[in-house]
């Protein structure tokens, strides 16, 4: 298992997520990025996680809406890695993978793409 501790993990985070397209990045709206250790799941194995309304199902979507969320789980990401370099290619393909929810690609479209 790779060691990183949070501070340098959310780094690494940010910079992956600079590396993104400004295209892919552009359009996202009201959504913020966080990092955190594990998901609450049973198994604790989700790499991130979308939490919110896709673009696609926005017209449900009220004025002052608290903002959706891409959350990266750093411990799953650290168990499954050996090193920086196939940490930073995880952490970008999950970076992708939520970002895509946002625009309201479903995990069989990501699976056909590659990106689940």
């Amino acid at each position: 298992m790779l060691e990183m501790d949070h501070e340098s993990f959310e780094r690494l985070v940010i910079e992956e997520l600079d590396r993104l397209p400004d295209d892919m990045v552009d359009g996202l709206d009201n959504v913020v990025f966080v990092v955190e250790d594990r998901a609450d799941d049973i198994q604790g194995e989700l790499f991130g996680l979308y939490d919110g309304w896709a673009l696609t199902e926005r017209d449900r979507y009220g004025v002052g809406e608290l903002p959706d969320r891409i959350v990266v789980y750093r411990e799953p990401h650290l168990k499954a890695c050996a090193d920086e370099a196939e940490l930073r290619d995880e952490v970008h393909t999950t970076l992708v993978h939520e970002i895509a929810h946002f625009y309201g690609i479903d995990d069989a479209r990501l699976h056909e793409l590659g990106w689940a």
